[in-house]
């Protein structure tokens, strides 16, 4: 692809997200200026960049959107729910333009109609002009500042202008200067457009065309930075995101190898070699410089979840006309971070779940009025973080989950008798709802009712190492709670040894490790429990819990305990010895073995064995 067109896609797509979020905003506060000018800066500038790459449609449909936003900016047209379904359509389509451009290099056939009707819409509903092909080039332009694209177009120009080749002299500046001067107008350098123009023809002349090059290269700084400033903003660049995913599986074969190292320097010191002190200082070297580079890959792939919740703001907005349910989402902890990958990976199981509030979980209008409740819904997206550990809350306010509702599909499923059911508590029962295709739905809607919702929520979260809970108070609300890791690129574990294997229990769920007498252990029932720091905490003796209670044990006067809490759970795990604490990089479970419960993932370790890192909350629940 041409080396424009592609910065040229990279910055609409951009410019797109941008326009997008600030449409979301002024859905909820159509008086704000700051974002309604925000949001006309991101149109005008998508036009610029039309019109430099010569995509006419996409460049009249941005110049009648840019229009509307004129009028509505001087107080000429209001900000409208219909105007902004427009301006949402119109984003839409440059979407679908965008896609289509970056596989074909070139708009789709049948553009120009698609821009004729969007352009039709704007002037069809409202007072703002229709714009057309003529107008739009002689329309005077606010001034813009350049873009990355203007930049490397203007800089490319420049260079040709300073070419003293004399093979194709004429031709080249001729063609650079007619470029310069059309790109100069787009961005509302008017001036500088005419400046060029006038000096081209006596340039050509003299045979000298540097003070053409000169026009050029002053358009291409930005004036905002002709200014001295205290704090200038780092410089950025763009990389490709598979590049950064093999920074990152290199990072985490280092962090392997680092840990065999580590491995190989314990042995040298239990067999007295004489390396073993040199091969030691030269780990902890090792281990630093792995660490600070895991660090700033780490670093690298952080983003807010602000960027995720952002884009469900259209959704519910959308299915709130189409259902007709009036709702609105409301977000928290917006600037909680989290690796890349998971943020991404989020997208599908809060898509099933915000689609299945908005179908299943909020009533009809009348429903909610009958029962005093606010006509419109409110749907509560929230997030935050502890230590390494990613929580995310969705909370309607609707009718709850019927519980008799669901123990009656889960026995026409086959997932239990009706005796067995009734055994199971509540919330035993409402956990069924994450069985593959369960659904209370009693037809099948573009929204929901085809079962597979909540299985694919499960799978989805299942494969970062994360787990899904549900909470649901009968015709009050219905709230799903989602635990992740922070980063699915490195785990800080201690490894503890229980029934003569070695597991990992993750370091921020460890709140410390004590050695007690088993006099202090108190049998509770068939449980059992100790007092702590005057807390009493439940004890879990890890190797039984996990099937590997060694047969002929010696007994023992005292016993080694892990204090743990997560999730607002506190316990405790009795081990046989304590280990290390090691840096990792976690694996899911693959396959068959996907969703066991109790374990988070695996690893390997500095001798080649699989170390199994278990899920403390999952255990303590």
């Amino acid at each position: 692809m041409d080396e424009f067109l592609e910065q040229f896609l990279i910055e609409s797509r951009e410019l797109v997200a941008s326009a997008s979020q600030d449409l979301s905003a002024l859905e909820n506060t159509p008086d704000d200026k700051d974002n309604l000018d925000a949001l006309f800066r991101a149109i005008h500038t998508l036009k610029g960049g039309a019109g430099i790459v010569e995509f006419d449609p996409m460049g009249r449909v941005l110049h009648a959107a840019e229009d509307a936003l004129t009028a509505a900016r001087s107080g000429r047209r209001s900000l409208t729910p219909l105007l902004i379904g427009d301006l949402l359509a119109c984003l839409d389509q440059l979407v679908r333009w965008l896609d289509v451009t970056e596989q074909t290099g070139q708009l789709p056939v049948g553009a120009d109609t698609q821009a004729d009707a969007i352009v039709e819409n704007f002037s069809g509903n409202g007072d703002a002009p229709q714009s057309s092909k003529t107008t739009q080039s002689v329309r005077a332009q606010p001034v813009a500042r350049p873009t990355d694209l203007v930049k490397v177009v203007l800089d490319e120009q420049a260079r040709l202008l300073t070419d003293t080749r004399s093979e194709g002299r004429w031709g080249r500046w001729s063609s650079a200067a007619r470029i310069g001067a059309k790109i100069l107008r787009q961005i509302g350098r008017s001036k500088e457009a005419l400046d060029l123009e006038s000096r081209r023809d006596r340039a050509l002349k003299g045979g000298v065309a540097e003070d053409l090059a000169q026009i050029l290269i002053e358009a291409i700084v930005d004036p905002a930075q002709t200014a001295p400033q205290i704090n200038p903003s780092p410089r950025t660049f763009r990389v490709e995101a598979v590049r950064l995913d093999e920074l990152v599986n290199l990072s985490g074969e280092l962090s392997v190898a680092k840990n065999a190292m580590g491995h190989i320097s314990k042995i040298a010191q239990e067999t007295n070699n004489p390396l073993a002190p040199l091969l030691r200082d030269q780990y902890v070297n090792i281990e630093k410089l792995v660490t600070g580079l895991q660090q700033s890959v780490l670093r690298m792939r952080v983003l807010p979840v602000r960027h995720l919740f952002q884009r469900f703001q259209r959704l519910v907005r959308e299915m709130s006309v189409s259902l007709n349910k009036p709702a609105r989402l409301v977000t928290f902890g917006e600037e909680t971070e989290a690796d890349k990958a998971v943020i991404e990976a989020l997208y599908e199981p809060l898509l099933h779940l915000l689609r299945n509030a908005m179908d299943h979980g909020i009533e009809e209008t009348q429903k909610r009025r009958s029962s005093g409740k606010p006509e419109a819904a409110t749907i509560t997206l929230r997030a935050s973080r502890q230590n390494e550990v990613m929580f995310v809350e969705v909370t309607d306010d609707g009718g709850g989950i019927d519980v008799a509702r669901v123990r009656q599909i889960a026995a026409e499923r086959g997932l239990g008798t009706s005796e067995s059911l009734q055994v199971l508590s509540d919330p035993e029962v409402i956990n069924l709802i994450f069985e593959p295709g369960f659904s209370t739905s009693s037809q099948v809607t573009e929204h929901s009712g085809r079962g597979v919702g909540m299985d694919a929520v499960r799978t989805a979260l299942a494969r970062l190492g994360g787990r899904a809970t549900v909470a649901s108070v009968a015709g009050s609300a219905t709230t799903v709670s989602l635990v992740l890791p922070f980063s699915v690129l490195m785990t800080q574990v201690m490894t503890v040894e229980a029934g003569g294997q070695n597991f990992g229990i993750p370091l921020d769920a460890i709140v410390e490790t004590i050695h007690i007498s088993v006099n202090q252990i108190q049998e509770v029932g068939t449980a059992k429990a100790l007092v702590h720091r005057n807390r009493t905490l439940p004890l879990i003796g890890l190797a039984g819990l996990l099937g590997k209670e060694m047969p002929g044990r010696l007994p023992r006067s005292e016993a080694t305990i892990v204090i743990v809490a997560l999730g607002g759970y506190e316990g405790a795990f009795e081990v046989d010895r304590l280990g290390e604490r090691l840096d990792i990089m976690l694996k899911p479970m693959p396959g068959l073995l996907k969703g066991i419960p109790g374990v988070s993932g695996t690893t390997l370790l500095g001798d080649g064995s699989v170390l199994i890192v278990l899920d403390v909350e999952a255990l303590l629940s």
